[in-house]
């Protein structure tokens, strides 16, 4: 692994801080319009996301048990004409806030909107990291979060460069280091292998068409939570890109390449569709960090 000055931390959390000063992502209904209650009648919701709490608020969650630290990445690439590039991080924040309530005893740190990727100029929406910076980030802000006071840190992230490797690799080593002292460090997968793997079955037994980035489960999560902000809806219905290549297979020669981002056919992509795989997301999240955590 590479060394990397900690010089370049300080450069990185200064690019992103405009995403993190956003105020939170929350689902949208699919049919906002028709929702009659006011906001003064809804209930509050629990603070649960670290950017939006003071230090106060910090003390007092940690000491009332609300010890788990959860780093969700996201990331910075481009996601098909219909997705805005920032897609990764978005769904990032909505996913870990909603694993935060959930799990009722976690905070939500900012999502990283950097993870293991390369820039390009015939598709401009791309900005990545390599694996070691990646990992250098993920070491320095665990160490960060337990000098903080949590006796739990979770790893996960929402785009597949780096995972499983970087984050399992990452999470071994500190928990190797502060296990004897009670505090632990996890990576948890489930949130995205596993619910990937389980919703690209559902939709191919429900006879949808193949497809993987900026594809159907992509767009349609887009939509659910971000609208016609996230995605640029008039665009879905000509979403078609190159076909997928099935593990194992090597690359069709033949076929002409649309190279427009998209893998597969996301012309099918509905809000529906993506609070199925949003709720997936978030189950399978809770259901496996407790299971690593146990009574903690």
């Amino acid at each position: 692994m590479h060394r990397m000055s900690f010089r370049l931390l300080p450069a990185l959390a200064f690019a992103s801080a405009p995403l993190f000063a956003q105020n939170s992502i929350t689902p949208a209904a699919p049919d906002a319009s028709a929702t009659l209650v006011s906001e003064t009648a809804k209930p509050k919701e629990p603070l649960v996301e670290f950017e939006m709490m003071t230090w106060p608020e910090v003390k007092e969650a940690l000491a009332a048990g609300k010890t788990t630290a959860l780093f969700y990445t996201g990331g910075t690439e481009q996601r098909g004409p219909q997705n805005v590039n920032g897609g990764h991080t978005l769904m990032g924040k909505a996913t870990v806030k909603a694993i935060a309530l959930k799990l009722g005893n976690a905070i939500a740190m900012p999502v990283l909107p950097y993870t293991p990727n390369n820039a390009s100029a015939a598709l401009p929406g791309t900005i990545g990291l390599t694996p070691e910076i990646l990992a250098a980030i993920l070491e320095r802000v665990s160490e960060q979060a337990i000098a903080t006071g949590f006796k739990n840190v979770i790893l996960m992230g929402d785009h597949g460069g780096g995972q499983p490797n970087v984050y399992r690799e990452v999470a071994k080593k500190l928990d190797d280091e502060y296990g004897p002292q009670g505090i632990h460090v996890y990576y948890c997968d489930d949130v995205y292998i596993k619910a990937q793997a389980d919703f690209d079955k559902w939709l191919a037994d429900n006879g949808y068409p193949v497809s993987s980035h900026a594809g159907i489960p992509d767009t349609s999560e887009m939509l659910y939570l971000g609208g016609d902000v996230w995605v640029r809806k008039d665009l879905v219905k000509t979403a078609l890109g190159d076909p997928v290549r099935q593990p194992g297979q090597p690359r069709d020669s033949t076929a002409q390449r649309v190279n427009n981002g998209i893998s597969g056919d996301a012309r099918r992509s509905s809000a529906e569709l993506g609070k199925k795989a949003f709720d997936m997301k978030i189950d399978y999240a809770v259901k496996q960090i407790r299971s690593l955590v146990g009574g903690q």
